[in-house]
């Protein structure tokens, strides 16, 4: 049951982002969630600095899809923790379609109050050790 549960919060997940809906994307957060995210700085501490990164996100978008893909979940009575492949697409406001790139995701899950919520995530890109930039055409 708690594995279909977290998959439901991914779920909405997708769809608050989708919506570009600020309310629901915050149920799903846990106050104190620490993300590293792929933007500066290193983390973003607490939900207001995570519904930041989506407000500037949707500032680009005009129209926004959030792509899911490989997902693997470990459940236990308390704790989640999933990983998979995460793509940000759509049409950006100057009208030009973009299929986005694939990022890494991590996904930590905590049960407070009967809900489960994100603690933690991280979106990262693989590097190339040569440049030290980041490698943002690969796909899963």
């Amino acid at each position: 049951m708690g594995e279909a549960t977290i998959k439901q919060q991914i779920d909405k997940l997708v769809e608050g982002i989708h919506n570009k809906d600020l309310d629901a994307l915050k149920r799903i957060y846990a106050t104190d969630v620490v993300s590293f995210d792929v933007e500066p700085p290193l983390q973003h501490v607490g939900v207001e600095a995570k519904l930041k990164n989506w407000t500037r996100v949707f500032t680009f978008f005009q129209e926004v899809s959030y792509e899911v893909r490989d997902l693997t979940l470990i459940v236990d009575e308390h704790l989640a923790i999933g990983h998979c492949f995460g793509r940000l697409s759509g049409t950006l406001r100057n009208g030009t379609s973009t299929d986005g790139m694939w990022v890494r995701g991590t996904f930590c899950f905590r049960k407070i109050d009967g809900s489960w919520l994100i603690v933690h995530d991280q979106a990262s890109v693989p590097f190339d050790m040569a440049t030290g930039r980041g490698v943002t055409d690969l796909e899963p």
